[in-house]
């Protein structure tokens, strides 16, 4: 792909404001060498305004998400998109969230332009388990974990049971969830079926990978051994 092009695609602005820039110099080699319109330089050798630039397309970002954040482009408030670099909006192809988070919902989010990387870790067939930290209104009764992993647990206004799902109770009213497919409000409804309410959730885990000492609020770009942790077969 032309040079001008893979920036353009990057959001750094579009092919005509991209060719300015390399002209003006602050896309650099990795040296701060000036380069022109067709140079042949990897991705991670150029630098803009001195500094790496933002990661290509196969690549798979974590992002530790705060509460009162949610994952769509159109909501009023505070998206998930405010906390990643404004340009991503602009990228071809775009940058999308590996599941989704509800406003109420904490911890590890995962965003990729990889669509077939992106189906594969959302797909039942994979079973990617998802680790959820739960805390209740109410303490829980002792029926949950055999109900939650029996199979057949039907959700209203469904007409497939659930996959069986793993419950470890850590306290009177905590527990782990870790979950095999990725319904709409998953935990919540199940926990609302059993008479209870979920007052606080976080995803802790995805596959082997789990948000490390990433502050709330933050993102990374994963290595190529984290990003063989979310997938394991």
């Amino acid at each position: 792909m032309k040079l001008v092009k893979h920036l353009a695609n990057l959001g750094y602005g579009s092919r005509k404001e991209v060719a300015a820039m390399i002209r003006n110099g602050r896309f650099t080699d990795e040296a701060g060498h000036e380069i022109d319109e067709d140079a042949d330089i990897a991705h991670g050798a150029l630098r803009f305004d001195g500094e790496r630039l933002d990661p290509d397309a196969s690549a798979v970002v974590m992002m530790h998400k705060p509460l009162g954040v949610t994952c769509s482009t159109k909501d009023p408030g505070r998206i998930v998109y405010d906390i990643l670099p404004m340009r991503w909006r602009f990228r071809k192809p775009p940058v999308s969230p590996i599941g989704r988070l509800d406003r109420d919902t904490s911890g590890l989010l995962l965003f990729t332009a990889d669509g077939a990387f992106l189906h594969r870790v959302i797909s039942p067939k994979s079973n990617v388990p998802k680790v959820y930290e739960v805390t209740l209104a109410r303490p829980l009764e002792g029926h949950e974990k055999d109900l939650f992993a029996a199979g057949t647990m039907m959700l209203e206004s469904e007409t497939k049971p659930l996959l069986p799902a793993e419950l470890e109770v850590t306290g009177e009213k905590t527990a782990r969830l870790t979950l095999h497919e990725g319904r709409y409000h998953q935990v919540r409804r199940m926990f609302a079926a059993t008479g209870n309410h979920v007052e606080a959730l976080h995803r802790a885990q995805i596959g082997l990978l789990t948000l490390g000492d990433l502050p709330e609020g933050e993102w990374r770009e994963l290595t190529a051994e984290e990003i063989g942790r979310v997938i394991l077969a």
